[in-house]
């Protein structure tokens, strides 16, 4: 559903504020009117607007001259002009100095009303160009991957040689660094793109109900199998299988995968035949497995199947030098999809944003420019928009550990959404299962 737009009416008759006012209100459009030039253009120098509806011939500064002063502030603000019939020359006047198009005195509010939602339309296909320009301009061939810094261009470069084989790759680094998103992009890029990417969470999942998610299950298998279905294995057959998370796997679950990594063949939880099945394999990991090796975690075995080519991604931290183009991405990506009228971050924004340690990586900054997005008042994001805002610079926690922050951040979403679960893993841009896993993992409850 979109959101309300914003529209400021500008005219020194009040009968036509008024009445148009009333119109577009009953269009479903939020209005603002002032009576002069002046108010209105101080009125936009903290507050955004979708559309501006401005009369011709005013008292003080003109629609022409102010006009020209939006146009010089924000040249994309969408402008009509309104005069009376007779003074059709002015209106050409103002389509010469930027404005989208005028209405005539007395207008026909049928003919405003389609005019008006024409514009707004043709503004939101505009800006999701312009997205679409950014993301190629910026993503190359790898997606939504975004970075130009040594590290993340040495990444790209085996992204590139990876994806045009069918070997295992192991994906390490911490939450939030986007390994998902590599995977994808290793997918897309393949010889298997047609295939399907399926991906798989062992940290969302008990181990029972994984099992019968990953291998499917024959009819009477367990208590309500009452048809037979295929697994995760089957539905990646042609294409690839994504282990996300693959250090949270049980014991019996490493041995079990163990097998149809080296057979290409299982069975479902309760058949007595061999399925057969073909899909690459994927896997990705935030935590030390050669040190779960050594603490008998992790099977020695299985880590050598999978880590045949291994891609770390270095942390946020280690490349403040693409938080910039990510910080824009984010901007462009979240404008369009929350509607909003925000089109650039502040330098002190900015500079904030560059000096925190960012201990939740990419998943952090996209959540903290959607905030800054949600509750930015003025046309670019102020410090104050931002969740970081509240600290000063370089300031960090007593407690700096990945895990301790996103616990606290997961118990701040679970408290701001009365833990509603549902909302909580939309908020947090994760599936209802990762969330219970989290929940349980860091051992929060409700009465804490």
């Amino acid at each position: 559903m979109r959101r309300k737009t914003r529209i400021l009416v500008v005219d020194d008759e009040l009968s036509i504020r008024i009445s148009l006012g009333d119109l577009l209100r009953r269009d479903g459009h939020q209005v603002d009117v002032a009576e002069s030039a002046e108010p209105a253009l101080e009125l936009l120098k903290t507050q955004s607007f979708d559309l501006l509806i401005v009369d011709i011939k005013m008292p003080g500064m003109n629609g022409l001259e102010m006009l020209k002063r939006v146009k010089e502030d924000d040249p994309g603000t969408p402008v009509v002009m309104m005069t009376a019939y007779g003074s059709i020359d002015s209106a050409v006047k103002a389509m010469q100095l930027g404005a989208i198009d005028y209405v005539v005195k007395p207008f026909d509010p049928l003919e405003i009303g389609m005019l008006i939602e024409r514009i707004l339309e043709g503004q939101i296909m505009r800006r999701e160009h312009q997205l679409l320009k950014h993301q190629v301009k910026t993503c190359g061939s790898y997606g939504p991957m975004i970075g130009r810094s040594p590290a993340m261009l040495k990444l790209f470069e085996l992204v590139e040689d990876v994806s045009a084989t069918d070997s295992v790759v192991l994906i390490s680094g911490d939450s939030g660094t986007g390994k998902e998103v590599l995977a994808r992009a290793i997918h897309a890029k393949s010889s298997r793109s047609e295939g399907l990417f399926v991906g798989v969470n062992f940290g969302a999942f008990t181990e029972s109900l994984l099992e019968s998610e990953l291998f499917g299950y024959e009819k009477g298998a367990f208590t309500g199998a009452e048809s037979s279905k295929p697994g995760l294995l089957e539905a990646a057959s042609g294409g690839t299988l994504f282990l996300d998370e693959i250090g949270d796997a049980s014991p019996k679950m490493q041995i079990d995968l163990l097998r149809v990594l080296q057979e290409r063949k299982f069975r479902r939880v309760g058949g007595v035949k061999d399925v057969e099945t073909d899909f690459r394999v994927l896997a990705a990991t935030n935590r030390d497995l050669e040190q779960a090796i050594e603490a008998g975690t992790f099977r020695q075995d299985l880590y050598y199947r999978l880590n045949v080519v291994q891609i770390h991604i270095p942390p946020l931290e280690e490349r403040k030098e693409d938080i910039p183009a990510l910080a824009e991405h984010f901007l462009e990506k979240l404008s369009v999809r929350l509607n909003k009228q925000i089109n650039s971050i502040s330098p002190e924004a900015m500079q904030f944003l560059l000096n925190h340690d960012w201990p939740g990586n990419i998943r952090e900054l996209e959540n903290a420019i959607e905030r800054a997005l949600v509750v930015g008042k003025q046309k670019r994001i102020m410090p104050k928009d931002l969740p970081i805002a509240l600290q000063e610079p370089g300031e960090v926690p007593a407690d700096e550990s990945l895990d301790s922050w996103e616990r606290d951040y997961i118990a701040r979403k679970l408290e701001h959404y009365d833990w509603n679960i549902s909302q909580t893993a939309q908020a947090l841009k994760i599936d209802r299962g990762t969330l219970y896993a989290k929940i349980k993992r860091y051992g929060l409850s409700r009465e804490q």
